[in-house]
């Protein structure tokens, strides 16, 4: 089942979509929905209407708009790491993103005004959203948490990102964390959305392309780790990692800049589509 959130009335609303129309559930978050520990497509089944609306007709916002946590894991495919001149860690590289900084599907990536002429890279990713938390999960278990997939473009400014050895603020800049445009439910893809194609195309062009089978942690082991040490909720999404031919290692450097567009597309998933933007100064 593909879940989206949508803008309504001036509310965000939930609905089931199918090809190019959205069935609508009600005036709700996903983040309520799956707070409430229900299983997502049986909620969506006996809360649908019969209501529909055509997707070119509503303002997509994305899939969770203020999830409990997004938990981002760098260094998750050892090519990107090689091109980063990283040694591969043993360990999952942790940050966090800001609830600010997302955007949805076919809304303005937003090149900062801080940047130099073109300082914003993509990075297409899985994200994996939460639908029952818990701490020290076991990895046998850890699928069972999942509550479904999305696409992720973890939009990064990097003279930001390397100011300090910690990458916070080059990842979280308002507006440069797409998002989207379907919550596909975890029956819907390979457990562990293991054996994927993901890519990232940046003016048509294929900029990434990897299988998710070259992850370094996997999906379970990542649950399994965060949980750890961190309490994951319902709701929290994790930001799973991108592979080689970010344009900060390419020579020379290929960022993107006002009038890009730059798509992340993971089969049975779908494809996140962003216009990049320059900041505007008010």
């Amino acid at each position: 089942m593909r879940l989206v959130t949508f803008e309504r009335n001036g509310k965000a609303t939930l609905g089931i979509r199918e090809a190019d129309h959205i069935t609508i559930i009600g005036e709700q978050t996903l983040e309520s929905v799956l707070a409430r520990g229900v299983d997502l497509v049986e909620y969506a089944r006996q809360h649908a209407t019969d209501e529909r609306v055509a997707i070119a007709d509503v303002k997509l916002l994305p899939p969770l708009s203020r999830p409990p946590k997004i938990i981002c894991v760098g260094l998750n495919f050892s090519d990107h790491t090689s091109e980063s001149n990283y040694a591969q860690p043993d360990y999952p590289t942790l940050f966090f993103r800001v609830a600010t900084s997302l955007i949805a599907h076919d809304q303005p990536m937003i090149r900062p005004r801080v940047t130099d002429s073109a300082g914003l890279d993509y990075e297409g990713e899985i994200a994996v959203v939460i639908g029952k938390g818990g701490r020290h999960i076991e990895r046998s278990a850890a699928l069972s948490h999942v509550a479904g997939y999305s696409l992720f473009n973890d939009g990064s400014v990097r003279e930001y990102q390397f100011k300090t050895p910690q990458w916070t603020v080059g990842k979280n800049f308002d507006g440069t964390g797409a998002f989207g445009p379907d919550l596909v439910t975890a029956d819907e893809l390979p457990p562990g959305a293991k054996g994927l194609r993901l890519e990232t195309r940046l003016n048509g062009q294929v900029v990434q392309s990897a299988s998710t089978d070259e992850m370094v942690f996997d999906v379970e082991s990542l649950i399994s780790i965060i949980s750890e040490a961190i309490t994951l909720e319902a709701g929290d999404v994790i930001v799973s990692g991108t592979p080689s031919g970010i344009g900060w290692a390419r020579e020379p450097k290929l960022l993107m800049k006002a009038g890009d567009v730059c798509e992340v597309s993971v089969e049975k998933i779908g494809t996140l589509r962003n216009v990049i933007a320059d900041e505007s100064v008010n």
